[in-house]
């Protein structure tokens, strides 16, 4: 996970040093874009961006008939492709609400193993979220045609990919925690604004109940062996106002 942290990080440094390129001329000048473009109550923009899940495993020791015990992991992590619109209300001189509705396509490899043989199964987890983020922005102070500032808040989840008989199969619903940091970039006709946030579930994402498999105990046997998994992700969003 912290591989992955790094390369979002290192995407975005680079980009905001791109959107500072850009803007260049307008510093050298003293010339300000958009010197109104806080002050008004609402304004729309809209987002792309990649992203990467993560399941943190926890397992409770479950031991087959004939003596298997299964331990299930990610091994790898896969980027996806997210979109989104934006709702900004001002809330204040250096505060902001912001409403971001979406979707979130991606995928994970799971890694199931065997403690006592080694035999290893595996499942490419697919997921289609519909998510409602809910953040409130806290913006510094503008430099020029620059202005960084760090947000916090709650995304609600609902996952409306068709699962069945699978190993396992996610609910269709989760909730998240989520904050972030990012920079405004002033250009002369809109707003660039590169981020990266962290989101993290807070229950149990794993649906337990499995009558889709009830009578298949070889594929049972993986979501039996698994207390909980817990949701984690990274998103690198591209912002324009």
């Amino acid at each position: 996970m912290r591989t992955i942290i790094r390369k979002f990080v290192s995407a975005a440094v680079v980009l905001a040093g791109l959107g500072a390129t850009a803007t260049a001329q307008n510093l050298n000048d003293k010339v300000m874009n958009r010197p109104y473009a806080d002050m008004r109550r609402w304004h729309l923009g809209f987002s792309v961006g990649v992203h990467t899940q993560d399941f943190t495993f926890t397992h409770n020791g479950y031991t087959t008939e004939t003596g298997e015990q299964w331990f299930v992991e990610q091994p790898s992590f896969q980027p996806g492709f997210c979109v989104n619109g934006l709702i900004d209300y001002r809330l204040g001189p250096y505060l902001n609400a912001r409403f971001t509705p979406g979707m979130y396509f991606g995928n994970r490899d799971i890694t199931m193993r065997e403690y006592n043989t080694g035999a290893e199964l595996r499942q490419n987890l697919k997921s289609a979220l519909v998510v409602l983020p809910v953040d409130i922005k806290f913006s510094g102070l503008r430099y020029r045609n620059s202005r960084p500032y760090v947000t916090a808040g709650i995304m609600p989840t609902f996952n409306v990919t068709k699962q069945s008989g699978d190993y396992l199969r996610t609910k269709p619903s989760d909730f998240f925690l989520t904050c972030g940091f990012g920079c405004d970039f002033y250009m002369p006709y809109f707003k660039f604004n590169p981020e990266i946030k962290f989101c993290f579930g807070l229950g149990d994402a794993l649906r337990h109940d499995r009558p889709d498999i009830a009578d298949e105990p070889d594929k049972l046997k993986i979501t039996q062996s698994l207390k909980k998994a817990v949701s984690r992700m990274v998103v690198l969003t591209f912002y324009f106002e």
